[in-house]
């Protein structure tokens, strides 16, 4: 009978180290996926706009010029350029943040999700500036 009893508590910790790696999976994945989109996805639509405007979106325009034209500029619009019509939400179903010029990509446009906080201007933020390595888009 001991011996049972020690088993099951053997089991239910195993069973509480496993859920809670879970959690941190499903979280690091949430935050992975963030920094792949600011850092990659939207390159070839923010390149392909300015290719046919001239410059990036303004911020005013926001991420939204990818997929409808702004104002008075349709005449050189070639859009959508995202597909699907809309423009994806960050993981924790947050519109994407932009600014353009950027303030941290002095050269480029800043992009960053608010991440989990939901909070912009945070430690967790995650935008396209976060490693020396990838360096400003141009």
């Amino acid at each position: 009978m001991m011996e049972l009893l020690v088993v099951l508590a053997i089991l239910g910790l195993l069973a509480g180290l496993a859920i809670s790696n879970v959690g941190n999976i499903f979280g690091d994945a949430q935050g992975a996926a963030a920094k792949l989109f600011v850092k990659e996805s939207m390159k070839t639509s923010l390149f392909s706009y300015r290719m046919s405007m001239g410059d990036y979106p303004s911020t005013a325009d926001g991420l939204q010029a990818l997929v409808t034209a702004p104002g008075n500029k349709g005449a050189s619009w070639r859009g959508p350029y995202i597909d699907g019509g809309k423009v994806p939400l960050d993981p924790w179903n947050e519109p994407y943040q932009y600014a353009y010029p950027g303030s941290k990509n002095k050269s480029g446009y800043d992009l960053w999700s608010k991440g989990p906080d939901k909070q912009s201007g945070t430690a967790d933020d995650i935008g396209n500036w976060d490693d020396a390595t990838s360096g400003s888009p141009k």
